[in-house]
């Protein structure tokens, strides 16, 4: 019941979605043509260009026209690229996974390692140091210390590429790594920041339960009293967490992929955004409202999996 309660629920948001990108692009200012300037110098393809792309419609008419498109599978051809959007995210969703994965898998490791360490060393040096370059990760903009990452690594020290995903002629698996450091450590950098900060006040919540001082007064040693009674505490909380992070990670990446020129899915947003290409915006929306519905899903059930207390 859950399960189906959820689905439904889930397409009511998507429909909700999908009917408010529609209005949004639809009302925002500038029109699909003013990128292509070719087009805007004849008035008779203009009338051609909108007629073709059911552009000239009733905003109702289009907006039913794509809904009926989209219930059979077809996601609209883009107006910039002209070929179908489905195919064009299909081709951009790799690099974006590699990246944002990447960046997830290295900020979440490290931020149990230390979270937990701090916790248990709290006020000691290492404890202050990562609390203040935390709070350092969390405030600054990653587009801002991409920027600085760049003119350091690539332009007085050009040690790491500036931009791109791999050089051209290469590709190997030593030079696409080189392309990803600079974007993975940007982009884990905040992620690693806000992990550490809420792993490391969970497991401090934790050492102050009562059943922990007793533990810690019948002698066990902490990392007994550790793995048996503190980490099985804050995996709950960590795990949902985690899913419930990784749309924010997904969305994460317009900002890095930008900076870097990175050939993903954020980057593509951006630039079909600046160009009004509506059918590929709508279609990177709905699924990303899609991607953040599974993650709420995911979380709900590995919350059932973890604490059968919460089973209705």
């Amino acid at each position: 019941m859950l399960i189906l309660r959820r689905i439904t629920q889930t397409g009511v948001v998507l429909l909700g979605v999908t009917v408010a990108t529609f209005l949004l692009m639809h009302l925002a200012p500038g029109r699909p043509l003013q990128a292509n300037p070719e087009l805007r110098a004849d008035p008779t393809a203009v009338e051609r260009w909108l007629q073709l792309r059911e552009l000239d419609k009733p905003l109702p008419a289009q907006f039913f026209s794509w809904l009926s498109r989209l219930w059979r599978g077809d996601f609209g051809v883009s107006l910039i690229y002209n070929r179908p959007v489905a195919e064009l995210v299909v081709e951009r969703l790799p690099a974006t996974i590699l990246l944002s994965g990447s960046a997830f898998i290295l900020a979440l490791s490290l931020a149990m390692l230390y979270g937990a360490l701090c916790a248990v060393n709290r006020g000691s040096r290492l404890d202050r140091t990562l609390n203040f370059l935390s709070l350092c990760g969390i405030s600054i903009p990653s587009f801002w210390a991409g920027m600085l990452l760049l003119i350091l690594f690539s332009y007085h020290l050009p040690w790491l590429p500036a931009a791109g995903m791999r050089t051209p002629g290469d590709g190997s698996i030593l030079d696409v790594s080189r392309h990803m450091v600079l974007p993975v450590l940007v982009l884990s950098t905040g992620i690693f920041a806000y992990y550490f900060r809420y792993i490391r006040q969970a497991v401090l919540d934790v050492l102050e339960q009562d059943y922990i001082r007793t533990a810690r007064a019948k002698g066990l040693p902490m990392q007994r009293i550790f793995y048996r009674h503190v980490l099985p505490n804050v995996a709950l909380p960590l795990v949902t967490l985690a899913a419930l992070s990784l749309p924010v990670l997904f969305t994460g990446t317009v900002v890095v992929e930008t900076v870097f020129a990175w050939p993903g899915l954020g980057r593509f947003v951006v630039f079909s955004a600046m160009a009004r290409d509506y059918p590929a915006i709508m279609f990177v929306n709905l699924y990303t409202a899609l991607l953040v519905a599974l993650a709420s899903l995911l979380a709900e059930l590995l919350c059932l999996v973890f604490d059968p207390r919460l089973k209705p």
